[in-house]
């Protein structure tokens, strides 16, 4: 039987934030704790995601009608540098990647069609996209000519794709139905499917909502994806051929009885700080690389439908990771069915539940959402419309939060601590104390946030054990330089009635996606 949400009422909610909230309103009173500052706010609205780039002050913002350009020079006040008009539902994740050809550094961020593409000046040999399953790389090197780049198609679901390595040589899909793609960027203007890798087995992504929802990758070459079956570990020293290290225990899979509290829809995303510290089977503690941060997002779900209840919506919790061995996983878990791993919850927190800020008691969206970690031990957490939560993690038993930033009119869907750069330009590793959110409502706050001193990561530390994975027995050569693309078609008045058409829909989808709920 499908699993919908009451579409219709919430459309109107939709609808009417977006009728509510013009550009630049500031009418809406501004809540925050004592140890948070509001900086600026640049009212992009129907911000989705952001990221910045690690090689000089650029931030980039994927909106529900644009790609935008920042200059962060000056963090505080960031300038709108370039913009591409684009239409896109939903890349809630947008991903960023740079690499260095013929002496000149290509700056890109990829863009995931969940849903529909369009843009004013699609390429000629690519028509809109109204069916999703789509990637984009956005050209970003000219930051005030962003532009379409190049596209390719993928066979599981691109609700997020994200770059498995440094240079973004290969990308990883969010996944669906048990399996991931990896996706060959050698060739920036011709992304490829890695041949053999169309449909990568992985355990997060099955069970009774087999959806995959994000990947993350650490500085120890370990890739975490979530989804309805929990978490997973992958080492992706060789990308186009990763191997399961770990993954969560039976707590970890779509529970939608609400039996247990960890997971009653998804899991959305994941951190694992200091991973290139990590102490297996040593005390739970960020310090020591064992601690995984995760987000589980649950909100609307029939058929009580009680997480409309803020203080019964999604929540951020810790996970503790005894050991990363892939040999010993495998042996114990041959199937790679979801879990069977050995990962398991230590620490759950709904700060709605603290009572602090503007609490909606009730609402469409106010499940824990996208977070960023800050060296001091502090997240920083969308909430959709309970704003943005600070936690604190340094003792991952015992979760608090540490601050907030609400507003009367605010749909927070990620936090960003903004990155500390050199005098070069570039970014050094450590977060600084100033957070950027994404709004769907108000656009992009800026807010300056007093934290506690940075935690010394302890010592001693490893990646786990096993040696480096084999080169892929289906890798092949990068992909040959394509013809030249047609010139981008002129917008038409077809283009504009499908761009506002569009448009319309955009809210409407931001339910309707979530909808697509199947109980097993």
């Amino acid at each position: 039987m499908p699993r919908a949400l009451p579409t219709l009422g919430l459309l109107a909610v939709a609808g009417l934030l977006a009728a509510t909230a013009p550009a630049g309103a500031q009418s809406v009173p501004l809540i925050m704790s004592d140890n948070v500052k509001f900086v600026a706010n640049f009212p992009d609205t129907l911000s989705i995601s952001g990221v910045f780039s690690t090689s000089a002050p650029y931030y980039y913002s994927s909106s529900l009608d644009s790609i935008n350009v920042f200059d962060i020079s000056n963090p505080r006040l960031p300038l709108l540098t370039g913009t591409l008009p684009n239409l896109v539902f939903e890349n809630e994740a947008i991903s960023y990647g740079e690499r260095e050809i013929d002496g000149v550094v290509n700056r890109f961020v990829l863009v995931g069609a969940d849903l529909f593409n369009v843009t004013p000046t699609q390429p000629a040999d690519r028509p809109p996209n109204f069916l999703g399953g789509e990637v984009y790389i956005v050209d970003v090197t000219n930051p005030a000519l962003p532009r379409i780049r190049s596209a390719v198609t993928a066979p599981t679901s691109t609700h997020t794709v994200a770059c498995a390595d440094a240079d973004c040589t290969y990308a990883y899909t969010a996944g669906d139905n048990g399996a991931f793609t990896i996706l060959d960027f050698r060739n920036l203007d011709l992304p490829v499917v890695l041949e053999g890798k169309e449909k990568v087995e992985i355990p997060s992504a099955k069970g009774p909502f087999d959806a995959g929802h994000h990947w993350r990758f650490e500085s120890n070459a370990v890739g975490w994806h979530t989804g309805g079956g929990g978490a997973t570990a992958y080492d992706v020293r060789n990308p186009a051929n990763p191997v399961p290290l770990a993954s969560t225990n039976p707590l970890g899979i779509t529970d939608f009885t609400n039996a247990e509290p960890w997971n009653n829809f998804i899991l959305h995303n994941a951190q694992n700080p200091n991973a290139a510290f990590f102490r297996p089977n040593a005390e739970p503690d960020v310090r020591n690389g064992n601690v995984l941060l995760v987000t589980e997002e649950d909100y609307a779900n029939p058929p009580e439908a009680d997480e409309i209840e803020c203080d019964k919506a999604g929540s951020f919790e810790t996970w503790y990771v005894p050991t990363l061995d892939a040999a010993a996983y495998r042996k114990a878990n041959p199937a790679l069915e979801p879990g069977l791993g050995t990962i398991e919850p230590i620490g759950i927190i709904n700060p709605v539940r603290v009572g602090s800020g503007i609490d909606s008691p009730v609402g469409g969206f106010c499940s824990a959402h996208w977070f960023d970690y800050h060296q001091s031990g502090i997240i920083a957490q969308g909430y959709y419309q309970q704003g943005m939560r600070l936690i604190d993690v340094r003792q991952p038993r015992e979760l608090v939060q540490y601050g907030f930033f609400t507003t009367g009119a605010s749909e927070v869907w990620d936090a960003y601590f903004v990155p500390e750069y050199d005098a070069d330009g570039r970014a050094t590793g450590k977060r600084s104390n100033l957070v950027y959110t994404a709004d769907l409502v108000r656009g992009l706050d800026i807010v300056e946030v007093s934290l506690p001193p940075d935690l010394t990561p302890n010592p001693v530390g490893g990646r786990g054990t096993g040696p480096a994975p084999a080169p892929s027995p289906t890798a092949r050569p990068a992909p040959a330089r394509p013809a030249p693309r047609p010139e981008p078609l002129p917008a038409t008045g077809v283009d504009v009635a499908i761009l506002l058409a569009a448009v319309s829909a955009s809210g409407g989808a931001l339910w309707l996606r979530r909808s697509r709920i199947t109980a097993r």
